[in-house]
């Protein structure tokens, strides 16, 4: 079992399988991309189904396969094949932008993969084409749709942009109140590539609440697990849910059970710092399963409470792209 520092049980990994993205929104990376990881960089998916299993064994029963965008990797589902068959992994999930995952959802479906976050931060077209820089949006919409009418669990996560997609925040509700599906409403981080740096948000937490509330009066908020990220409510008449996640103002970092990996091995134990280390070599050498444990260990012995503590030992604005830290 791993505990950290804070006495706080890790028991959830987000683990990245690839930096690289077929969508360039602008809240993520500058228009023309990022420099991507070279391939020997990265993870074989050899290493990416050791790492899984040695912390498996040390007592993650949640992993989560992100990226960039994971359906990117041509070799996939051998890594989820090889998780579907860990004996203790009781959640696998992944976060898509769902562009590439029609082909699978059979096979997902057949692995007992049910757990499936859509990226999608507007419901009108040519919003999302504006955001995202590329004409997915049909794409998007029908395999988000295939996915619900498949019986997956499936969530949307849509990031609150000011001056961008706000007006979207009601109509994707009205849209999906038809469907069993969770909208969940993120605040924006200052997560993009350089392209821009900011230290404060107006659609924050409570003003997104303040917007849907002056729409649907009959909201009643739901009862959440402890490690929950999102605050969720019920809206009166909807199928669904709808939850705002506070990742900019962080009202969730004192029961963060979470580790992120990125696909070229960097231990990433909050998001508002810097990597604690990198598994790659390690994992390339010898004695792999110790060498590996040892470095997690080490990794989580020295977390920070909170992600406004990490912020303040980081010097300098965030530069990274979300895509190469894990989404």
């Amino acid at each position: 079992m791993l505990i950290d520092n804070h006495n706080r049980k890790i028991n959830y990994l987000r683990l990245a399988v690839t930096d690289r993205c077929n969508l360039r929104c602008n809240y993520c990376m500058p228009s023309e991309g990022i420099n991507f990881a070279e391939k020997d960089s990265l993870f074989t998916i050899e290493e990416l189904c050791k790492l899984s299993e040695i912390m498996v064994g040390q007592g993650v029963d949640k992993i989560r396969i992100t990226g960039g965008e994971p359906f990117v990797r041509k070799d996939l589902m051998v890594l989820l094949r090889k998780l579907s068959t860990l004996e203790g992994l009781n959640d696998i999930s992944i976060t898509t932008n769902a562009t590439l995952i029609g082909p699978y959802i059979p096979e997902l479906k057949t692995l007992g993969i049910k757990n499936i976050n859509v990226s999608l931060d507007a419901i009108d077209k040519n919003t999302f084409e504006r955001i995202t820089r590329r004409n997915q949006y049909d794409t998007v919409y029908n395999n988000l749709i295939r996915l619900i009418a498949e019986g997956f669990n499936v969530r949307i996560n849509f990031i609150a942009l000011e001056n961008q997609n706000t007006q979207d925040i009601i109509p994707i509700l009205e849209v999906m109140k038809h469907y069993p599906v969770s909208v969940r409403f993120l605040e924006e981080m200052p997560f993009n590539g350089g392209s821009k740096s900011f230290n404060s948000i107006t659609w924050d937490y409570k003003k997104i609440l303040d917007h849907i509330q002056s729409e649907y009066p009959e909201i009643t908020k739901l009862e959440s697990p402890k490690t929950s990220t999102s605050i969720n409510y019920k809206i009166k008449g909807h199928k669904g849910t709808f939850g705002i996640i506070p990742s900019f103002t962080r009202t969730f970092c004192g029961s963060c059970n979470r580790l992120r990996i990125s696909a070229t091995g960097d231990v990433i134990t909050c998001l508002y710092g810097k990597p604690r280390m990198n598994l790659r070599e390690v994992m390339r050498g010898d004695n792999v399963e110790s060498e590996i444990k040892g470095h997690i260990l080490k990794s989580i012995g020295s977390r920070s409470k909170t992600g406004f503590e990490e912020q303040e030992k980081y010097d300098g604005i965030f530069e990274n792209s979300m895509t190469s830290i894990g989404g």
